[in-house]
């Protein structure tokens, strides 16, 4: 890390105030650091009482330090700008203006995380500060930490209502959450304040609607804003995905194409054509534009990663595509600084076992059910287990419309205590439901999750069921249960090292960031498969376990099996999901939109070795349903 120095001999001290001299200066250089990067010594940043208002207006040299650092900023000169404000920082550590100064080098140098932690920073200390708070709800959603950006893009339009950024930033949030249509509703709101058809607005509320499948009207709306802006990247690059996800790959390229022809060499637009060219067969064309990415640019991002990891799969060049997997956990580490959140995962679900026992649970009410409105239909399951293949199979009858990944159960889990007016934190807030005020507060939470389902739009007249496949559902059975004991549980299960392996080569973030590392995957999947057998064994469920190979080898057999436990008659069209119109808006969809084949079948068999380590925690498992290895 680069050595602060401190400029004593030009500096004269005022007041009660001192520069650092030599001796502090070798202190802090020589250890005493915060770890986070800042460049701080620790009792100026981590260790900082944040408690305390932010320091007011500056002695006078320090302000003067504080200009001549935004004009070095400013020059390009960041070696002093950093330099400067540090100096200001160890004596005024919390002036919001220096630490934005600092957040700004740190942005420029590539430094997200530590940058993040200095928004957060002068959040903590100004929590009205709008642009601070913009920026780290933006931060968080290029690292994938949805559900934070989402808090923090809330307080950005509670801060300022009528700004139109406030909504876009609210609009990208709640499209990164799953929930597109209220995405639409704030990108429409950013439009309006603007007064405005701005290109890029139009794309991402073409987005949103994109990922309700309404393809088409996404698609005017995208070529609205390329007559606007014939070369907008953004623009056409959106675009091109449209193309792809409703499989129209030859229009994909195209407009691909368009993007070359502008920017050859922009890593987005090589990584969405390798993809294209790998739906279309073409593989070693694919794996040749992967390759031209690391010529542009040495390192590559997670995501092309894992991207040349699925091509060398394909091509049956198992190490190199498992070495690219693991590169793509180990980059996707470093930059956004997730990992396992273990202890958190163990202590909730610790909460769920003690709290959902039988001998409790007989005394507990169970929410009505509505006759009036669709009921959900639960696809439980861990992510990768198939669970987007289920959900195009139902999808294809009249009477039942596809969900998606709605997270409102984890939603309305949170609500619980809020509701129940209770002081205890869900699930013991669930204790409330034996006093005589709250006895029927179990069909207002009920009515809660029904209601966002209808604030999304996904249920058509006449369905008589909804899917919610939020993976990792099962987490909440106990809820789930208690709001509609009437619902059927489809629980999709898959070879236990088939599903952590597909995990490792796919960019998630469900099960406290399980997915960032293979062991972590497995020691989640062993945490939950526990939990599920816990519920079983302690409540009456409506459940259903489908095997992943069964859909496969016994595609007919198993949909009847489905359509009849249901309580819906079988419909022949399931077993051509693939021609399913509606967009499947998952890391699934490219698979879901072709007829069933097997490779994905025990693939794991190609990785044996690699996947060596994680077998004795998954063994009790892969036992308990039947496999083998």
């Amino acid at each position: 890390m680069r050595a602060v120095t401190t400029g004593v001999a030009s500096l004269a001290p005022v007041g009660r105030l001192f520069l650092r001299d030599h001796r502090q200066t070798e202190m802090i250089n020589g250890g005493q650091l915060c770890a986070c990067g800042t460049g701080l010594s620790r009792a100026s940043c981590c260790e900082l009482d944040l408690s305390v208002p932010a320091d007011p207006a500056a002695d006078p040299l320090l302000v003067t330090l504080e200009a001549r650092a935004n004009r070095a900023l400013s020059d390009g000169q960041m070696a002093e700008a950093e330099r400067l404000i540090l100096e200001v920082l160890e004596h005024v550590p919390r002036r919001v203006a220096a630490l934005a100064t600092l957040y700004k080098i740190r942005t420029a140098q590539g430094n997200q995380k530590t940058a993040t932690t200095l928004a957060q920073r002068i959040v903590k200390l100004e929590p009205g500060n709008y642009w601070a708070t913009n920026e780290l709800a933006l931060l968080l959603l290029q690292q994938q930490d949805v559900v934070q950006a989402l808090y923090y893009a809330r307080n950005a339009i509670r801060i300022e209502p009528h700004n139109a950024q406030s909504h876009a930033l609210m609009g990208m949030a709640l499209t990164e959450a799953g929930r597109p249509a209220i995405g639409a509703y704030h990108y429409g709101k950013a439009l309006r304040l603007l007064g405005s058809r701005n290109p890029v607005l139009l794309a991402n509320l073409a987005l949103c609607l994109r990922n309700q499948g309404k393809m088409q009207h996404a698609r005017e709306l995208y070529r609205e804003a390329n007559e606007a802006q014939p070369d907008n990247i953004h623009v056409l690059l959106g675009w091109a995905r449209l193309e792809d996800a409703d499989r129209k790959l030859s229009d994909a390229l195209e407009l691909l194409d368009r993007v070359a022809a502008v920017e050859p060499h922009n890593p987005r637009q090589l990584l969405l054509r390798a993809g294209v060219l790998g739906r279309q067969g073409r593989l070693g064309e694919a794996l040749a534009v992967l390759d031209q990415t690391a010529t542009a640019r040495p390192t590559l991002d997670a995501a092309e990663l894992l991207a040349k990891g699925a091509l060398l799969d394909r091509l049956e060049r198992y190490d190199e595509a498992f070495a690219a997997f693991d590169a793509g956990k180990q980059r996707l580490r470093e930059v956004s600084g997730q990992v396992y959140q273990e202890q958190q995962a163990q202590l909730y679900c610790a909460r769920l076992k003690a709290f959902f026992v039988a001998a409790r649970l007989a005394s507990l009410p169970r929410a009505t059910r509505r006759a009036d409105i669709a009921q959900p239909l639960f696809v439980l399951g861990f992510p990768r287990s198939g669970t987007t293949l289920l959900q195009q199979s139902l999808t294809v009858h009249p009477r039942i419309a596809p969900g998606g990944e709605l997270s409102i159960i984890v939603e309305t889990a949170q609500w619980v205590p809020r509701t129940l007016d209770s002081p205890l934190a869900y699930p013991d807030a669930l204790a409330e439901l034996w006093m005589g005020d709250h006895c029927d507060d179990l069909d207002v939470l009920r009515d809660f999750y029904l209601r966002k389902v209808a604030q999304l739009g996904i249920v058509p007249l006449g369905a008589a069921w909804f899917t919610d496949k939020t993976p990792l559902n099962e987490t909440e059975l106990g809820l789930i249960h208690l709001l509609f004991p009437q619902s059927p549980l489809l629980h999709v299960t898959r070879h236990p090292l088939d599903v952590v392996l597909s995990m490792h080569a796919t960019l998630l973030t469900h099960g406290y960031y399980c997915a960032t590392a293979l062991d972590t995957a497995a020691r989640h999947y062993a945490l939950i498969d526990d939990l599920v057998q816990h519920y079983r064994r302690e409540l009456k469920l409506r459940y259903l376990r489908v095997r992943y190979e069964d859909l496969v080898d016994r595609q007919e057999a198993t949909m009847r099996e489905v359509f009849a436990f249901v309580g819906e008659t079988f419909d022949p069209a399931c077993l051509a999901f693939h021609e399913n119109q509606r967009y499947a808006h998952t890391a699934s969809y490219a698979q879901v939109a072709h007829k069933l084949f097997d490779r994905s079948r025990y693939r794991y068999r190609h990785y044996l070795k690699q996947l060596d380590p994680v077998i004795p925690i998954l063994q009790p498992a892969i036992e308990r349903m039947g496999y083998s290895i």
